[in-house]
């Protein structure tokens, strides 16, 4: 079934294949939900399996995350006439003085994989952004840091939400090398994920999907 063909050539990596297949089933009349659901994002839950169990590395996950975009940007405009809702709205950024961008680009696109709108704030992004982030509808935030040096940098953008009085309207999910839970538990962080693929389960325990 056409269906399982996009889920195989998006967890191969194959872009172009992805794409061929995607437009072979919208032009069949497939269900946008379903091609996007059964093919695209069941492709993607694979990759962060094996991901998680070792079996696939970096480059295998970005090879799969650049599969799948080719096959979205086809179905993009659909999903979006047929008003397909993502199962949540978050925002990602490395915390301010953080160059570093691998782990961070990572956790985008596996959460992206896992049918997530994110808003991805890049590197080096300061508490504005963030809250800016959450006063546009993000129901949940991630920051990553490499640095030990710039790891304060998450409990000042903690404490300016709750300044803002948006604490209570978002989650907050914290990784990157450095990072353990208890230091999540102590600057108050509702999540902690050691890697890209704890991240997606860690998000979606923490938003109930």
């Amino acid at each position: 079934m056409i269906l399982d063909d996009i889920k195989e050539s998006v967890i191969r990596g194959d872009a172009k294949k992805t794409k061929e297949l995607v437009d072979q089933a919208i032009k069949d009349n497939v269900d946008v939900a379903k091609i996007l659901n059964e093919g695209l994002i069941a492709g993607m839950n694979i990759v962060g399996i094996k991901f998680k169990a070792n079996e696939f590395y970096v480059p295998e996950v970005l090879i799969a995350a650049r599969a799948m975009s080719s096959g979205m940007t086809l179905l993009q405009p659909l999903i979006e006439k047929a008003g397909i809702k993502s199962i949540g709205k978050v925002a990602v950024g490395t915390v301010k003085g953080d160059l570093h961008d691998i782990g961070k680009n990572l956790v985008a696109m596996m959460w992206k994989g896992a049918g997530f709108e994110v808003m991805d704030l890049g590197i080096d992004t300061s508490e504005e952004k963030f809250v800016e982030a959450i006063k546009n509808g993000a129901q949940a935030v991630g920051f990553s840091a490499l640095l030990t040096t710039t790891m304060p940098g998450m409990k000042n953008i903690i404490e300016r939400i709750k300044k803002e009085g948006l604490r209570d309207k978002v989650k907050v999910i914290i990784g990157g090398a450095p990072i353990t839970q208890s230091y999540a538990d102590e600057i108050g962080a509702d999540g902690y994920a050691p890697d890209a693929g704890s991240a997606v389960d860690e998000l979606k325990k923490l938003l109930s999907v």
